[in-house]
């Protein structure tokens, strides 16, 4: 048996399980992504990394406003997968569009479930400072990320490890799951494990709301603050009167008496700001108004700091 396979997914994490699927041999009917949207300065159009992916490989692409439609669902049937693999696809799935493929519809998650249900799990998991995180492939269904569980896979969270660098780490892992995945339901291996309700948790899309660093947080709480927010939308303090991007921070062995917020040292180290608790953090680097990204030693040596 080789199965026939839809895949539909929008970002890079989900192009790296489509490149997986396709050099794992599977054929591929066709691929639904969103719509393109306007991107840079120009607000052009752009494709997103999993439509250029299909149309280098010449697979068809489909990118319908949505899928909830007469049109969607027989355009599903006419591809006719033996299942639907679904990875960050943006839009909840309908049930008569999921109970097209032979063999049901898998989805490949960020989190470990059922922990992390819903947007952004990744970084939440390294907001929350979560020592493990993880990737979880599941058969879809009707609830948002309650589906039977496959297989889950964990890895360490590095203590400086960024969202956007454990974003692309979960990105292989959850397409090599996924190659595993279709190995054990083409051979009738696969396992089926309902989630328990009791455990589950939410997590919901990030937003410049989160930006403000809560310097009365203890140190590890400000660190993984500043690592959960980078690449985007990218922790920010106040500093000189301006609203200055951090991100990199690490760990000191200091204590201080000053209140949290306070600039405690400032030089070829970093930034050292007191935090709560006592303990302060250094931070590495930054990004003032309309300059480049640097050191923050870079940028103290044009912007002198009071301690």
């Amino acid at each position: 048996m080789s199965l026939r396979v839809v895949f539909m997914g929008t970002p890079d994490f989900a192009a790296a399980s489509l490149r997986a699927v396709l050099d794992a041999g599977y054929e591929v009917a066709g691929v639904f992504t969103q719509p393109d949207k306007p991107k840079g300065r120009g607000m052009k159009l752009a494709a997103c990394e999993t439509k250029a992916l299909a149309l280098e490989r010449g697979l068809p692409v489909y990118q319908p406003a949505s899928v909830r439609t007469p049109e969607a669902l027989e355009l599903m049937k006419s591809l006719a997968p033996d299942v639907l693999c679904v990875v960050a696809y943006g839009k909840l799935l309908p049930d008569e569009l999921l109970a097209v493929p032979k063999y049901g519809a898998v989805n490949v998650h960020g989190s470990l479930l059922p922990k992390y249900r819903g947007a952004a799990p990744i970084q939440w998991s390294v907001l929350n400072g979560d020592e493990y995180a993880g990737v979880t492939t599941m058969y879809l269904a009707h609830d948002m990320d309650a589906g039977d569980i496959i297989f889950r896979e964990a890895t360490p969270v590095g203590e400086y490890e960024t969202a956007g660098e454990l974003f692309d780490r979960l990105a292989d892992m959850g397409a090599k799951l996924l190659c595993r995945t279709l190995a054990a339901i083409e051979d009738g291996s696969a396992p089926r494990e309902a989630q328990n309700e009791a455990e589950a948790s939410y997590v919901g899309q990030l937003d410049k709301s989160l930006c403000p660093i809560d310097w009365t947080q203890p140190p590890r709480a400000v660190i993984k603050h500043i690592c959960g927010l980078n690449p985007w939308p990218v922790a920010v303090m106040d500093l000189n009167g301006e609203k200055i991007k951090v991100f990199a921070a690490r760990h000191t062995e200091n204590r201080t008496d000053k209140a949290p917020g306070s600039v405690v040292s400032a030089g070829k180290a970093g930034l050292e700001i007191a935090c709560g608790g006592g303990g302060t953090v250094m931070i590495t680097e930054l990004q003032a108004p309309g300059k480049k990204r640097m050191s923050a030693h870079d940028y103290l040596v044009g912007h002198p700091v009071s301690v």
